[in-house]
């Protein structure tokens, strides 16, 4: 039994019966049947399916946002934001899809060659609840273009959600079968992915998962694109705008409740200017509201499921074991919902559990530094690699720390976030391959040389 529970309240939702093995194989033959037939379209045709996906995005934002509320505990508004990236995201593909799976032409003697991109075939995508719609759609969106299937097996706390997505590929005219979903508990997955109608995968998880499914889809030989946790740093140095920097960080670490593999997590602030920002991100912090998220005044909202929350409040209570400082929340509040406060720990060390692990909620921790060869010392001391944010007023010298920072993307004063124009992923433990922008379109495809000689 797959059930939808509300984390703000407890309350169950939905509950539906797993999809039984015949289910599957329908599922399975259907959306190989159909991708066939579709991987025969051009490119062209293959892209203008796109906007009326977008269309319905936005025209059904309210109901999909609602959804996404209830299902996994984002604030309404952040919801919202989701949908619409979902949306801008098909207009990005329509639009660019094509020239980023155009034929490449080949310099040599032979000026007829070429590099082609041809679809692999049906894609099984793995997808996390945190960011419900988005995660699917910024992999579905290129994929399309590129002439493939998707099955969609998603987390199974937000089954709701995923139907919504395959009743929404149906109404914008997408062909039946094409994009399918499975609801199906973790341990019936090995399967699907060894079928020899599954072409590749793609996971966005955690990097356990991800070891987990890179084992089984390698084992068959299958491409896998991973996109797994992260310990992001958010460097803050002396030469910064101090107080940009902390309006930022709030963002960093507190959006999405802080469930998201690229929040920041890991403020790494010269000594000189540490007072200034913690004072500043810590009144910043204070101004967040925890509650219903389905009130537009909510800014923080519950975390998915209550194993979150005795997980990350186990990692603080560590970590102010070992000599950490609360400077604000660090207490999870108890009753019906999975609520924990926004909180921050400052004199941070290295070891310490919220600086050393991956923590996936509302908690930043805050590590002083005495210069820059300190700062990118300690960003890269981590297992992961997915994203980093450097704040620094000496822009050429940024650029230059950038290339040092071990990281999928460094974004110089700014938010990191994925962007449908840029290439998206990590390294390390945080994963391999990318999404978005032109390397994402061509990442499920076969890189095709065509070799012409002289014709005789």
């Amino acid at each position: 039994m797959i059930c939808s529970t509300n984390p703000a309240t407890g309350a169950e939702l939905a509950r539906y019966d797993e999809h039984s093995d015949a289910h599957v194989e329908l599922t399975l033959n259907a959306a190989a049947q159909a991708q066939r037939q579709w991987a025969c379209r051009d490119i062209a045709s293959r892209a203008a399916i796109l906007p009326a996906i977008a269309r319905l995005l936005r025209e059904r934002r309210e109901q999909y946002a609602r959804l996404i509320t209830l299902e996994m505990g984002k604030p309404l508004a952040e919801a919202q934001g989701e949908i619409e990236k979902c949306a801008w995201t098909c207009d990005h593909y329509a639009q660019h899809g094509p020239a980023y799976l155009a034929n490449t032409p080949v310099s040599s003697n032979a000026s007829d060659s070429y590099i082609a991109y041809d679809p692999l075939g049906v894609v099984l995508a793995i997808m996390p609840w945190n960011y419900p719609f988005w995660q699917f759609i910024r992999f579905l969106a290129p994929a399309l273009v590129a002439g493939n299937g998707a099955i969609l097996k998603h987390a199974n706390n937000v089954p709701q959600c995923a139907l919504a997505l395959q009743q929404l590929m149906l109404d914008a005219g997408v062909p039946a079968g094409l994009v399918g979903v499975l609801l199906i508990d973790a341990g019936r997955v090995k399967a699907v992915i060894e079928d020899e109608r599954i072409a590749a995968v793609t996971l966005t998880g955690s990097t356990a998962v991800g070891k987990l499914v890179a084992a089984q889809a390698g084992g068959v030989l299958k491409k896998q694109v991973l996109e797994l946790g992260g310990s992001d740093p958010f460097i803050v140095l002396a030469d910064a705008d101090i107080t940009t920097a902390a309006k930022t960080a709030v963002k960093a670490r507190f959006g999405n409740t802080g469930q998201s593999c690229i929040s920041s997590k890991r403020f790494i602030v010269e000594a000189s200017v540490a007072d200034a920002f913690v004072a500043a991100f810590t009144a910043a912090t204070r101004e967040l509201v925890m509650g219903d998220p389905l009130l537009p005044q909510t800014t923080i909202g519950p975390l998915a499921r209550p194993s979150l929350v005795s997980d990350l409040h186990s990692q603080v209570e560590r970590s102010v074991a070992a000599g950490a400082s609360v400077l604000t929340g660090g207490a999870p509040v108890f009753g019906a919902g999975c609520f924990y406060p926004p909180t921050i720990l400052d004199h941070v060390t290295p070891q310490m559990a919220v600086a050393s692990e991956e923590t996936f909620g509302p908690v930043a921790a805050v590590i002083r530094v005495q210069d820059a060869e300190q700062a990118i010392a300690l960003a890269n001391a981590t297992e992961f690699g997915l994203g980093a944010a450097l704040w620094s007023g000496d822009i050429a010298r940024a650029h230059r720390l950038a290339r040092q920072i071990e990281a999928g993307a460094v974004f110089i004063n700014g938010l990191v976030a994925s962007d449908a124009r840029l290439p998206f992923g990590g390294i390390k433990q945080s994963g391999y391959g990318r999404e978005l922008g032109a390397a994402g379109a061509r990442e499920f495809t076969n890189t095709k040389t065509i070799w012409v000689g002289p014709a005789r």
